[in-house]
């Protein structure tokens, strides 16, 4: 974990209340894993007191990429931020998705911003990261990737693109039936396991709802899945248990034990 002083490179509104900036952090770039995340002091005052944690959407050599979503001060904050201001950093924090094995078929579901940590695990999936080599965590033999983007509208359908470009396979799903597949993404999954054989392991980041679903799914086809943990946070590092969920074994703290989970690892009836 390194705490630095990082200068905004840019810090564009990409559509509706949805922004991503770009910082220059190299410490962090350089120790950074699809999954992890920063926690970030919005201002250089006292309020708000709390810094505010953010997956790591991407890094680009020194540079740090951040999606994010305005929905309250912290981020109305953030979203004020022009180039050539700093922001204080701790990162990189937690744990992130993981696979040490090789595979054929991953599928990656994100709902609304929980899309923010997947475009980085799917650059290195897809090996389109320039740092991975044989002693990175994520490795893979020209898997096929499926991914699952949700939202409630079309203008909250985030990145669809970007994957494209890597290669990835992108399929909609849009409450109001807007683009895509009509309904929540996490019934398009149910139906995307009939057609399709099973996948090696799923990664998911989004509402609580979705991530519950998820788990009754992989309960159901006995799928391998990890899942990035949305949870408010104090200190980041672990201290204050604030963020805590129940676990067979007991309470797990999301900042530090997590955000990524294998999904039998928590007691979903708890959240």
């Amino acid at each position: 974990m390194y705490q630095v002083i990082a200068e905004v490179l840019s810090n564009k509104n990409i559509t509706l209340n949805y922004f991503k900036i770009t910082l220059n952090a190299p410490e962090i770039c350089q120790d950074a894993q699809p999954g992890q995340f920063v926690h970030v002091k919005v201002t250089a005052g006292y309020a708000p007191l709390l810094r505010r944690p953010f997956s790591i959407h991407d890094t680009r050599d020194e540079n740090l990429e951040i999606l994010y979503q305005v929905v309250g001060e912290g981020t109305a904050f953030l979203s004020q931020k022009e180039k050539g201001e700093k922001l204080d950093l701790l990162g990189p924090l937690g744990q992130g998705f993981e696979s040490k094995e090789n595979f054929r078929k991953v599928i990656l579901v994100a709902g609304g911003i929980g899309v923010a940590p997947l475009y980085f695990l799917a650059k290195r999936l897809l090996n389109h990261d320039s740092k991975i080599s044989d002693q990175a965590p994520l490795k893979s033999c020209h898997p096929k990737i499926i991914v699952l983007l949700g939202a409630g509208i079309r203008k909250q359908i985030l990145c669809a693109q970007d994957f494209k470009n890597l290669g990835a396979t992108v399929k909609i799903a849009t409450e109001d039936g807007s683009w895509g597949y009509k309904g929540l993404v996490s019934d398009f999954l149910a139906e995307t396991l009939l057609p399709y054989s099973k996948p090696d392991l799923v990664f998911a980041c989004g509402p609580l709802p979705m991530l519950k679903k998820i788990a009754q799914l992989s309960r159901k086809y006995r799928l391998s899945s990890q899942v990035s943990l949305e949870q408010r946070m104090g200190c980041g590092i672990g201290a204050c248990l604030g963020c805590v969920v129940t676990s067979p074994e007991g309470y797990l703290r999301v900042c530090k034990d997590g955000p990524v989970f294998r999904v039998n690892q928590i007691l979903w009836e708890r959240l």
